[in-house]
């Protein structure tokens, strides 16, 4: 075999060589694509808070990991709502006081608002006292609500805006402590008299959900006729997504991509892995 036969073999074992090693990266891709895929329709999957509806708990700029088994699965559960899944399978219902992001019932966008009532409850709104089956929910005033002003936090109209003493502002708002039946505790904001304080009463119907927001004052929820980027109604629980679960990072968006530190000084390092 002359040396000319011999350096065509060696090319050949080469490219062979490199075909086999871009199948074994294809592959892999693939199956990497596979396992994100049901991990993020049947586990976990991250979602962000784009506003100040959920307020104290939840803060403009979180993100965070919802379970997306608890309440079963169906085409919401999967990416681009893809239609694999005909009906909510193993379907599971939420309970009060869970934290759930839900398709909106008109424009199929995220939202993520609070349980309060389950079919056949009866809900109502008195002054901004919650009333659940006839017994107001007790409402305790406890101590401010204060967050710092950033690019993801500003003021609304019924805080007090404050010197936070270190060249920046604050937000302060009054803050109070609901308890439910069950005894599951959350806080909540009140701006005071609006519009949506009176409400009711109305009986939950079969398979959907009375939801609120935290931030009772600013917030579209079931309070509110479903409507595109608006108030989402009684939410069918077949709409429902996950149940939120565990803060997975925060930030207070003054972060810029071109200035890697910035990444760093914009995180809100306190609220990283707070469970929900």
């Amino acid at each position: 075999m002359d040396l000319k036969s011999e350096d065509t073999i060696a090319s050949g074992q080469t490219a062979k060589k490199q075909d086999e090693s871009w199948g074994s990266l294809a592959t892999f891709i693939v199956k990497l694509a596979i396992i994100v895929l049901i991990f993020r329709s049947f586990i976990f999957s991250p979602f962000s808070i784009p506003s100040e509806s959920m307020l104290p708990r939840l803060w403009n700029g979180d993100y965070l990991l919802a379970a997306k088994w608890p309440y079963g699965f169906s085409r919401y559960s999967l990416p681009f709502n893809l239609p694999l899944i005909p009906e909510r399978v193993m379907a599971g219902q939420p309970e009060r006081g869970d934290i759930v992001i839900f398709k909106h019932p008109v424009d199929g966008t995220d939202y993520i608002k609070r349980v309060i009532g389950l079919p056949g409850d009866t809900i109502e709104m008195r002054d901004g006292q919650v009333i659940l089956n006839s017994t107001p929910i007790p409402k305790q005033r406890i101590a401010d609500f204060v967050i710092p002003v950033s690019p993801n936090t500003d003021c609304a109209w019924a805080a007090v805006r404050e010197d936070d003493g270190n060249g920046g502002s604050e937000c302060r708002y009054a803050r109070f402590r609901e308890t439910l039946p069950s005894g599951k505790t959350y806080d909540v904001l009140d701006f005071g008299s609006t519009s949506a304080d009176n409400y009711g009463p109305i009986i939950v119907p079969d398979g959907r959900m009375f939801v609120m927001g935290d931030n009772r004052d600013n917030s579209q929820d079931s309070r509110f006729p479903a409507a595109p980027a608006g108030g989402v109604g009684l939410v069918p629980q077949d709409n429902l997504v996950g149940r939120a679960t565990v803060m997975m990072f925060s930030t207070d968006g003054s972060a810029e991509w071109v200035l890697p530190w910035t990444w760093f000084s914009a995180a809100r390092w306190g609220r990283i892995g707070d469970g929900l």
